[in-house]
């Protein structure tokens, strides 16, 4: 389902000046994405994801513009929400952004989203459709807190390199790639 969030010519030249600081490139396009990155929102339902997303105000942690975003929000019903176009960065995981799709699924826990039947039904669906779009590896699917171990991982800005969220650990990024995995190839 299409649910976009505001990504006006103001946002977009804030995503190209943020990926000049962060990573050295000047666009705000996704060009040839290697990394789909999973994360949970501690929110309790999609709006208030889209209430989050959708203001470009800067973000709360790191206090930076442009707001932060992800391509995809899956809710508990399993219904998958495009908030981003694929061609455009979202900011959703420092040194990743570049290359990455941000997948948000509503939850507060890895053990919440991955004992949910329907959302996690969707999920394995969307990122096994995005892997065979654009030949990602399941190696390359990762957690947000897996970030840092990523070999396309890139931070410019020296006091950024190590930040990461818990969302996702290895040990739950093990059983969603198994999960996936179960799936098949492209």
């Amino acid at each position: 389902m299409q649910d976009p969030i505001p990504f006006g010519q103001k946002r977009k030249a804030e995503m190209a000046a943020y990926a000049r600081r962060h990573y050295g490139i000047d666009t705000y396009r996704l060009i040839d994405p290697h990394v789909i990155v999973i994360h949970y929102t501690e929110t309790p339902d999609f709006q208030s994801t889209w209430n989050t997303f959708a203001p470009d105000v800067p973000d709360s942690e790191l206090h930076e513009l442009p707001g932060t975003c992800a391509h995809f929000v899956i809710d508990r019903s399993g219904v998958i929400h495009q908030l981003v176009p694929l061609s455009i960065m979202c900011r959703h995981t420092v040194g990743l952004n570049w290359t990455a799709i941000g997948i948000e699924h509503v939850g507060y826990s890895d053990g919440e989203v991955l004992s949910d039947r329907r959302e996690m039904a969707a999920s394995l669906a969307l990122t096994h459709w995005l892997r065979c779009r654009f030949h990602i590896t399941i190696a390359n699917v990762i957690g947000h807190n897996e970030s840092l171990s990523s070999p396309y991982h890139h931070e410019n800005v020296a006091s950024w390199r190590t930040q990461t969220h818990s969302d996702f650990n290895h040990a739950d990024m093990q059983v969603y790639r198994a999960r996936l995995r179960a799936l098949g190839g492209c």
